[in-house]
């Protein structure tokens, strides 16, 4: 027996000096810790030779993660930085290495020299986004703040008061009064001061209560909504009046979350303008067989005779938040019943063998004109507002309708592994289907799509929207902007111009707060810079004619200011009042915010008609999402800790996309 614990003596012996050597000299080359296989770090390898190529994995044994040892380059490379620091630093080290006690360990502290080694055997995806030092988010934090101001002032200084600014000739747009039929131009501008109002709440965002307050009565002072101006229902309600809305609630809220907002001798201004403008789009819903509202109203004069029958699922049934607000705030049914009765009608028409909805229907006859159903144009924030009418609301069949549709969108629209994280596979995509039969529409899908991964976090299933995000970002790396529609089968865009969309952004912002990876950092940075080598012109930021060739549009739509710019700032502003715990609020599909609040959960009336008979058919038992709960206690801590998307399905993206 003498002899064995002599054999012990001289393994612990062993491991003790092996301890030594790796922490005097770094973890020196192949130490073996007296065993017959070399020490090798890398957590985080996942090695599917089905999605590496040579080269790859050429690369992956060359820097151990095959299972061989160090590379040699890289120890002579650190012995080499090493040997060339002064005296004091090596001291400094040697001193720190052979204290008892464990301090914190900083990315510029001497103690890293030895700690980086790990970095030299990480995956290159690992390396890249597995960190997020301080001092870089609050430049890039200080870089949004100094996107949005350049637009901002530059809008107040060349273009206020008409609706845009064009940036690249530093003037102001209006609508196409000479041109009635450009719908491009007139859906959305009305002759209303666009930007400023759509613009309010990210003031008060970035802390600036002083210009909140002197936007708000500018509005106030110089905004009227009698004029003889065409608009689309929806675009009105989304960036008009969600923000006047939005803005009315937080200068009146008595907890101030944002500081002292209120203003001296505000008399809910903003709150009659808001009821006003939604009085002038109520004639839309006159006069349809469905109860589906006209795509379009004029102003002063209601519904225009020449208009047609025909709207989008989305244009049509995004207009329940909005509406439903006004309608609690005012003790005033209207607004929210025929915002609800267009949703049911929409629902009501849903394919009896899919469950899925077209994207255009004939107001008059309740029949599909287009039959495509996807998650992006023309449907994306039906989906949304169904969820976030419920978590609003509070009212049941809300939740019924988007587990019923999330379902069906689950079931004829997702392609590719099963499993975001496991498994083999294409990646899991969301395709354009025929409402009817599921059968692939077409081959592309487009930018709006890129909202539905932040959908997919309020929703709690968090790995199918780390998969999805994944993709657009890929797509963003590629170009640098998200083009318009991109070609799944071709790899390559279908629409070249990117209008500075904010979808991408917010569905970053969401995973970041559902997750609190650094991945999601590195993805705002790339955005922000990206933005700002290829938009940035002369007075803003101008939309990308060509993503390929970065050639430029004259234009710089209201949602670059109201959500793009407030989704980046909030992202790398931590200490945010809307990320404190004791305040839980919620963005509109125009980004504005709205409190999570009791009041809104109240109502003065009873409802007045009954659901449709089968437009809210049970097929199961109903199962409630708590709407004042955070879903990331569902969130992984893989996760949280390491990359979102392992390192080789995000190869696997990357190598689809080049």
């Amino acid at each position: 027996m003498q002899w064995r614990s002599i054999v012990v003596g001289l393994v612990v012996l062993r491991l003790s000096l092996s301890c030594v050597v790796w922490l005097a000299f770094g973890l020196g080359h192949n130490v073996s810790w007296g065993f017959n296989f070399p020490l090798n770090f890398n957590l985080h390898t996942l090695d599917l030779q089905l999605f590496r190529d040579d080269d790859d994995a050429a690369a992956a044994a060359a820097s151990g993660s095959g299972g061989g040892g160090f590379r040699g380059d890289a120890w002579s490379r650190r012995r080499a930085q090493y040997e060339e620091e002064p005296p004091e630093l090596r001291n400094r080290r040697r001193t720190s290495t052979s204290t008892s006690s464990c301090p914190e360990i900083r990315d510029d502290s001497p103690q890293r020299s030895y700690l980086s080694f790990f970095d030299e055997n990480r995956d290159e995806y690992a390396r890249r986004y597995g960190s997020f030092p301080e001092p870089l988010r609050a430049e890039m934090k200080a870089m949004a703040r100094d996107m949005f101001y350049f637009g901002y002032d530059n809008y107040m200084k060349y273009a206020f008061p008409e609706d845009e600014l064009n940036p690249i000739d530093c003037q102001g747009r209006g609508p196409d009064v000479l041109n009635p039929s450009n719908i491009n131009i007139n859906d959305v501008l009305g002759n209303y001061s666009l930007t400023l109002i759509d613009t309010l709440d990210t003031l008060l965002v970035l802390g600036n209560i002083t210009e909140f307050q002197r936007a708000v009565k500018l509005v106030i002072d110089t905004v009227s909504f009698d004029k003889d101006s065409t608009v689309q229902v929806f675009e009105a309600n989304i960036r008009i009046l969600g923000s006047l809305i939005s803005s009315h609630i937080l200068l009146t809220d008595p907890k101030h979350p944002f500081g002292k907002v209120g203003l001296e001798g505000y008399d809910n201004e903003l709150l009659h303008m808001a009821h006003d403008l939604a009085v002038r789009l109520l004639p839309a819903f006159e006069n349809t067989s469905t109860g589906i509202p006209y795509p379009r109203v004029n102003l002063k004069t209601g519904v225009p005779a020449d208009s047609i029958n025909e709207t989008c699922t989305a244009g049509a049934g995004s207009l329940l938040v909005e509406f439903g607000i006004l309608s609690r705030l005012v003790g005033d049914s209207t607004f929210e019943w025929v915002a609800r009765r267009a949703v049911r009608a929409l629902w009501s028409l849903r394919s009896n063998e899919t469950g899925l909805l077209g994207n255009i229907v004939n107001i008059q006859t309740g029949q599909w004109v287009g039959k495509q159903s996807g998650v992006g144009a023309g449907m994306d924030s039906f989906y949304e507002y169904l969820l976030k009418s419920y978590i609003l609301f509070g009212e049941k069949e809300d939740y019924r309708m988007f587990q019923a549709a999330y379902e069906s969108i689950q079931s004829h629209l997702r392609r590719g592994r099963e499993s975001c994280n496991e498994g083999e596979g294409d990646p899991p995509l969301y395709v354009n289907v025929n409402m009817f039969s599921g059968q692939i529409a077409n081959t592309w899908i487009d930018s709006l799509q890129a909202f539905f991964p932040g959908l997919q976090v309020l929703s709690g299933d968090v790995e199918n929207a780390i998969c999805l995000h994944a993709f657009y970002y890929a797509i963003w790396r590629r170009f640098g902007a998200l083009p318009e529609r991109y070609n799944w089968q071709l790899q390559a865009p279908d629409v070249l111009f990117y209008p500075l969309r904010p979808e991408l952004v917010e569905s970053t912002y969401l995973l970041y707060q559902a997750t609190k990876n650094p991945f999601y950092l590195h993805v705002g940075m790339d955005i922000l810079q990206s933005l700002e080598k290829n938009a940035k012109v002369r007075c803003g930021y101008a939309t990308l004619h060509h993503v390929v060739d970065k050639s430029k549009e004259d234009r710089m739509e209201s949602f670059f200011l109201s959500e793009t710019c407030k989704y980046l700032y909030l992202l790398f502003d931590e200490d945010n009042p809307l990320h404190k715990s004791e305040n839980k609020y919620i963005f509109t599909t125009e980004g504005h915010i709205v409190p999570i609040d009791q009041r809104f959960r109240e109502k003065q009336w009873e409802d007045l008609f009954p659901c449709e008979e089968g437009a809210l058919t049970q097929k199961k038992p109903e199962k409630d999402l708590p709407s004042n709960t955070s879903n990331c206690d569902r969130i992984p801590d893989a996760r949280r800790f390491a990359l979102p998307l392992k390192s080789v399905y995000m190869r696997q993206i990357d190598h689809m996309l080049t």
